[in-house]
């Protein structure tokens, strides 16, 4: 071979390895970066489903503990009767005065649990009513609350304090 067929072969020799090198550096970098999605993706669904099992785990006890206290289903108006005449009962044995009481509709719009609402106008005085009734009508193990208080003074006495509550018993409908 002649010195210039053999440089013009290292010429096309060096430039296949130059074209091959940028095609190489390319490929290489286009599968670098679909690993690196790749594994960014895998990184969410991995922190996704710790999350969900660390989530299942604080749930689980809370399940548990809804197992054990699920009341039996009942008709709502045997529920709100049942409320009512409980925290009637408890505001009497506390020394509260009831000025009135209504019966509140009920409340349908869970997809399991049902509330039957309660609402007083008592009075009464401090101790009674934190420390006796409100404390008794509290109860979780019940799925009993009150979801509304308002405190006021009342204008005859001050020794005592008007309170409007409304209380509400969470139930299974015995529908479902």
């Amino acid at each position: 071979m002649s010195p210039r067929e053999k440089k013009l072969l290292i010429l096309f020799g060096a430039a296949g390895f130059i074209v091959l090198n940028f095609l190489g550096i390319n490929y290489f970098n286009s599968t670098r970066l679909e690993v690196e999605r790749k594994r960014g993706e895998a990184e969410m669904v991995l922190q996704t489903a710790e999350a969900a099992r660390n989530m299942s785990a604080e749930v689980v006890d809370e399940r548990e503990w809804l197992a054990e206290h699920e009341p039996e289903p009942a008709a709502y108006q045997d529920v709100q009767t049942t409320l009512q005449q409980f925290v009637e009962g408890a505001a009497r044995t506390a020394g509260l005065t009831i000025k009135s009481q209504k019966l509140l509709p009920t409340d349908t719009s869970g997809t399991h649990y049902h509330r039957a609402k309660v609402q007083l106008n008592v009075t009464g005085t401090e101790e009674a009513l934190y420390r006796q009734w409100l404390d008794q009508v509290n109860d979780p193990e019940a799925l009993r609350s009150a979801t509304y208080i308002r405190l006021s003074p009342n204008s005859t006495d001050d020794t005592q304090i008007d309170c409007i509550v409304t209380i509400e018993q969470w139930f299974v409908p015995a529908d479902t």
